[in-house]
């Protein structure tokens, strides 16, 4: 699979992050967190203009290799064209809900904000918009490059040994 320029997909708390970081490590790339274009710097509360983040994630694809993750599709669809591979981590709901109960809350968040991201992480397949198991299913399926679809903890691993 050629993964110089390759974008993961899923739900929070599936592994995305962990599994890009291991790709941008192995592939000697950069590694971009979509969660950190989204969101002003210090949290969780206070999203971007869309259009700054779209002229951050559209600068970001223009390099000449990364691995670019995140949940969401509205921003994935911008620069899905750029991308050599995708990757849609699509583990249980439930998987999603333990991993983030036992990583905690990032990047500044609170008890709140952990309730409302568990919350989140178990709509997945029943919430709409693009940053939903539906959107994620659409953007997979129109893609035209090399791509894989990971349904297991297992998978997502071998995924990651593979690559290295």
């Amino acid at each position: 699979m050629n993964l110089i320029k390759t974008l993961v997909i899923g739900n929070s708390g599936s592994g995305k992050s962990w599994l890009a970081e291991q790709l941008a490590t192995s592939l000697g790339s950069a590694w971009v967190d979509l969660d950190l274009l989204h969101w002003e710097p210090g949290g969780y509360n206070m999203p971007r203009k869309q259009e700054d983040v779209i002229a951050m994630a559209r600068e970001a694809a223009a390099a000449e290799r990364w691995v670019i993750e995140g949940i969401y599709g509205w921003i994935v669809s911008e620069i899905l064209s750029a991308a050599t591979a995708l990757v849609w981590i699509d583990v249980d709901e439930s998987e999603c809900i333990e991993n983030i109960r036992q990583r905690g809350m990032r990047r500044g968040g609170d008890a709140q904000s952990l309730a409302e991201l568990l919350k989140w992480a178990k709509s997945y397949q029943s919430r709409t918009g693009s940053s939903s198991y539906g959107a994620h299913e659409a953007i997979f399926n129109s893609f035209r490059g090399q791509k894989a679809c990971l349904k297991t903890r297992d998978q997502v691993t071998a995924f990651a040994d593979s690559s290295i």
